[in-house]
């Protein structure tokens, strides 16, 4: 009885290694192994730009909410650009574009 639990003892450490062996290169080579892999990693630099675009995005609009909070000349400008705003005392000549 000892010898066949030896045996037994013996051979699952070279069972699980003969399935291992064969196993990972099948991993590896599948459809979901490296090139799965390979995918994610681009699409997570994608998402890397993506994110710093973002957030220099978020930055810069911060900037322009404390300019338009402290500065009215920016105010001015943002209500002269965006809606067309004019002072009163001012005359506007409109040209037509051919």
């Amino acid at each position: 009885m000892r010898s066949g639990l030896s045996v037994a003892q013996r051979l699952l450490p070279i069972a699980v290694l003969l399935v291992a062996v064969s196993s990972v290169p099948i991993m590896i080579f599948s459809p979901d192994g490296l090139a799965r892999l390979e995918r994610l990693e681009q699409e997570k630099l994608r998402i890397d730009e993506e994110i710093s675009r973002a957030s220099a995005e978020i930055r810069a609009l911060r900037a322009q909410i404390e300019r338009m909070r402290t500065d009215p000349a920016t105010i001015e400008e943002a209500a002269r650009d965006e809606l067309g705003l004019v002072r009163q005392t001012e005359v506007v000549f409109q040209f037509s574009r051919r």
